[in-house]
């Protein structure tokens, strides 16, 4: 497992509490699985994609990834139109591995509420939520 300071979670990002990645692109807005959840899971061997069209409220759960350690949901770190999703997953799911923030993103959403993206961590603050969580389970 990766320490606090090995982590990579860009500035440029918004994170939710379950560890989604949230990424402003024009009028969309893209998903992932931050480094964190990706080092926990370790190897990702399946990812649930859900259906292009189907909406979701901001924290609902939207599909499923497994890895050889767990199966955990993935929730919308924002509430929204599901408009497209990486269907290289299918066949490589372990792109979430190896490149959480590029090849291996999950979704792009055309959101409700784009204020919805004020209320995630930022990169400092998602960092003191995983060191916090890190010293209670004593890693």
């Amino acid at each position: 497992m990766k320490s606090i300071d090995e982590l990579n979670l860009p500035e440029d990002l918004r994170y939710a509490e379950d560890h989604e990645w949230a990424k402003l692109e024009g009028d969309k807005v893209r998903v992932g699985l931050d480094d964190y959840a990706q080092d926990q899971l370790q190897a990702i061997v399946y990812v649930e994609l859900p259906e292009v069209g189907a909406s979701f409220q901001k924290g609902e759960p939207f599909g499923v990834v497994e890895s050889v350690k767990a199966v955990v949901d993935s929730y919308m770190p924002v509430g929204g139109e599901i408009i497209a999703v990486n269907t290289a997953l299918v066949d490589s799911p372990g792109l979430v591995n190896e490149s959480p923030y590029s090849e291996g993103w999950i979704i792009d959403v055309k959101a409700t509420d784009l204020t919805e993206m004020d209320t995630l961590y930022t990169s400092e603050s998602i960092k003191e939520a995983v060191l916090k969580r890190m010293e209670e389970e004593g890693q």
